[in-house]
C-alpha cells in the first residue's frame, strides 16, 4: 500500500473515455509523476499533492471510489473526474459541473442525493477555460447538476464535448489540462443557481462576469411540474450539499406567475435570493 500524509487533490482517468485519456496523456507530458502502484482495478501516479487514478471502469458508476481510494492509502480532499460529455446536438463543447440526482438515479449516484460540489474550485476551473479557450467553435459553459457517482468528497466533473468529432480533440485535451493544473479556489461567495436550460447559461455568464461561485444548479425541467414541497426540497437539497444559504434565479427563464411561485417558495423556506445586482464585477470586466 502506498502512503502519502496530508490531504490530496485526486484527479481520475477512465481507460475507456478518450477525453479522460488525452488529458492524462498532457497531463503527465507537462508534470514529473511518480508510479504509486496499482491496486486491485486501479493504477495510480502522484505529483506533490495531487494523485492521479486510473481505472477501466466508467466513470459514472464508480460508487465505491472513496473505499478504492482509502485501501491504496491516499487521504483525499477533493476529486475532479476527467471526461467526455455527450449530448445529442454534437455541439463542441469544454464544460464543467457538479453531480447527483434530484430524483432518480439512472445514470449512477444514489437517488435525491446530491454529492458534495467544490463551488470555488469548479468556478475558478470555469473561468480558467473561458481565458485560455482559443478555439471559437467550442462553447464555454457549465452544466448543471446531474449523474453520479455518489462519493463523500467534494467533486466535480470537467469534460470535452459533445460527440465522437471532439471527444479525440488534442488542443481540447491541452487547454483542459492546464485548467487542471492551474485551477485555484478563491474566497467569493457561494450561491446555488436554480432555473434556466442544461447548460446553465446565466449562471455561467454571472460566474464568468462577478465574483461569485455557484455550487449545485437546479434547471427548469426539474421544477416543470413539481409541487411546492418537492422545489423546497430540491433548493434546501442542493443549498445544504453546498454549504450556502444563497440563491441566484434564473429569472427571465421562468414565466411571470411561475417565477413569482418559484421566488416566493425559496425566500419562505429562509433562503436569501440574490441577483447581479448584489455581486462584484470581476476586475476586469
Amino acid at each position: 500500500m502506498f502512503k502519502m500524509t496530508g490531504e490530496t487533490r485526486l484527479l481520475v482517468c477512465c481507460e475507456s473515455d478518450i477525453p479522460s485519456v488525452n488529458m492524462k496523456c498532457q497531463l503527465l507530458k507537462k508534470k514529473d509523476w511518480e508510479d504509486a502502484g496499482t491496486y486491485g482495478k486501479d493504477s495510480y501516479l502522484t505529483n506533490g499533492r495531487t494523485v492521479m487514478m486510473t481505472t477501466p471502469d466508467l466513470h459514472i458508476r464508480l460508487e465505491d471510489i472513496d473505499e478504492r481510494i482509502d485501501s491504496a492509502g491516499f487521504s483525499v480532499k477533493e476529486v475532479v473526474f476527467m471526461s467526455r460529455h455527450s449530448a445529442a446536438s454534437g455541439e463542441a463543447s469544454l464544460t464543467v459541473h457538479p453531480i447527483g440526482n434530484f430524483r432518480d438515479n439512472k445514470f449512477g449516484g444514489k437517488e435525491r442525493a446530491l454529492v458534495k460540489p467544490n463551488p470555488a474550485l469548479m468556478s475558478d476551473a470555469l473561468r480558467k477555460i473561458s481565458k485560455y479557450n482559443d478555439m471559437e467553435n467550442f462553447r464555454v459553459c457549465f452544466e448543471v447538476t446531474h449523474h453520479g457517482p455518489w462519493l463523500e468528497k467534494p467533486t466535480f466533473f470537467i469534460e470535452i464535448g459533445s460527440d465522437e468529432r471532439n471527444w479525440g480533440n488534442e488542443r481540447a485535451a491541452d487547454i483542459l489540462s492546464d485548467v487542471i493544473l492551474d485551477m485555484e479556489p478563491n474566497d467569493h461567495e457561494t450561491a446555488v443557481g436554480v432555473g434556466g436550460g442544461h447548460y446553465a447559461p446565466r449562471f455561467t455568464e454571472v460566474a464568468l462576469g462577478f465574483k461569485i461561485n455557484f455550487g449545485h444548479m437546479l434547471p427548469n425541467y426539474h421544477l416543470e411540474g413539481s409541487s411546492d414541497e418537492e422545489i423546497v426540497r430540491m433548493v434546501k437539497d442542493a443549498c445544504e450539499a453546498s454549504g450556502t444559504g444563497l440563491v441566484y434565479m434564473h429569472r427571465k427563464s421562468l414565466k411571470g406567475p411561475e417565477e413569482r411561485r418559484i421566488s416566493g417558495l425559496i425566500s419562505s423556506a429562509g433562503f436569501e435570493l440574490i441577483t447581479s445586482s448584489d455581486l462584484e464585477t470581476i476586475s476586469g470586466n
